[in-house]
């Protein structure tokens, strides 16, 4: 009886390696979806904050002092959004494979 028991809890213990192994895989190629989206996607984002920016910009010179100040202000949110974008877009892919241990694919 007490071998049943042992066998049990090995092929138990063997399940739960290959559940974790499993896991594991399914981590890595979600954390390599997201480092190629965020390659493909926050520099064209980054680009179009940039020319929302400078549509904004443009607006508010034609505008009283008041407006002219807000937009001033919304684009220079605007340009320091594209900055952060671009940042991450660089930083990213060296976190993340510092974060998965080398396996990401980007």
């Amino acid at each position: 009886m007490r071998k049943l028991e042992i066998l049990i809890v090995l092929m138990l213990a063997m399940s739960v390696v290959a559940a974790a192994s499993t896991m594991l895989s399914g981590v890595q190629t979600a954390v390599s979806s997201l480092c190629s989206s965020l390659k493909q996607m926050l520099p064209v984002a980054a680009m179009l904050m940039i020319m929302v920016a400078g549509v904004i910009y443009a607006a508010g010179q034609i505008m009283g002092a008041e407006t002219r100040a807000r937009a001033n202000v919304w684009a220079t949110a605007a340009l320091t959004g594209a900055l952060i974008a671009i940042l991450i877009a660089v930083v990213a892919p060296a976190v993340l494979t510092v974060i998965n241990n080398g396996t990401v694919d980007c």
